[in-house]
């Protein structure tokens, strides 16, 4: 028998924000939500397992779209998408690298976003969500929150009340579950530039091409005098919240970037990993694939792939 599901939402009141205060006003009852690309929060509101009382619409408030780079690190405003990474054009317009060592940091940066940004969802998703709306949200198999843990990222949260920053490896705390308060707005994320020297590869794996990452591993590896002195892995999947693969990175520290220091880290990602079983998918098979994949991701940085 077919289950039958609502696809309306339930009534809700709706305010079309015009600056951060306006924002915070309104989220400060508790049973607000934000509206920016709305791409999940839609679609559990039509299902009903969202019921706010209230939506707040961000999407006309001034500076909200905008990337900076700021104190050695690429500001992300709340309202960026995803599309802004993917083509490359939006971030390195907004980055302008100029020359030298801070041109190959920003360089390196942008390269690993575009790497991450072409494989989320499709190109309307792309073209609608955000990057601080998927990290609000916290999906296991989101991108950007194994891009923020692997980067040490800060997150920037206000509310009425005040703002505070919290680091991307405390911010996740399980499944869609996150440390921001009901009257907190994600308003911005900082994203450290890479250091001089360093090369970045991204792989994943999925059932269909617009299925959700079923696995995926993001590097950035820093090289000087032919050796690693820092490496960045992160998983996406592998476990209820994002994973940084502290195990895979020391397997590659002091060493050159050759076929047995990616093997190496290869054979620790298996053990830094700690994912559920999926319908489609055990847990060994995706500690395997966990393997595969930071190898891959690895061979991307060594070699330009």
């Amino acid at each position: 028998m077919l289950e039958r599901r609502p696809m309306k939402p339930a009534p809700f009141d709706y305010v079309a924000a015009r600056s951060t205060g306006d924002v915070v006003a309104a989220l400060a009852d508790g049973d607000t939500h934000v509206l920016a690309g709305g791409q999940s929060l839609v679609l559990e509101m039509n299902y009903r397992t969202r019921r706010p009382a209230r939506l707040v619409d961000i999407n006309r408030v001034p500076g909200f779209d905008r990337l900076e780079v700021l104190d050695g690190a690429l500001r992300v405003g709340p309202l960026v998408r995803h599309r802004a990474f993917a083509a490359g054009a939006g971030a390195a317009a907004a980055l302008r690298p100029g020359t030298g060592e801070r041109a190959a940091a920003v360089g390196a940066l942008g390269d690993l976003l575009g790497r991450v940004a072409r494989h989320i969802a499709h190109p309307p998703i792309r073209a609608r969500g955000t990057m601080l709306g998927s990290l609000a949200y916290a999906h296991p198999a989101a991108e950007w929150p194994a891009v923020a843990v692997a980067l040490d990222a800060r997150l920037e949260l206000v509310a009425a009340a005040g703002s505070r920053s919290v680091a991307a490896a405390d911010f996740f705390t399980g499944p869609f579950a996150t440390v921001r308060r009901p009257g907190e707005l994600l308003h911005a994320v900082h994203l450290p530039l890479l250091p001089p020297g360093t090369s970045v590869g991204f792989a994943e794996h999925r059932r269909t091409h617009a299925s959700f990452a079923q696995l995926a591993a993001l590097v950035a590896v820093t090289l000087a005098g032919g050796r690693v002195t820092a490496a960045r892995i992160g998983l996406v999947n592998a476990a209820e919240r994002p994973v940084r693969a502290t195990g895979a990175e020391a397997a590659l520290r002091d060493r050159p970037l050759d076929d047995a220091a990616i093997a190496g880290a290869a054979a620790a990602a298996r053990d830094d990993a700690d994912p559920r079983p999926q319908p489609y998918a055990d847990a060994g098979y995706l500690r395997h694939a966990a393997a595969v994949l930071v190898r891959r991701a690895l061979l991307q940085a060594r070699d330009g792939g």
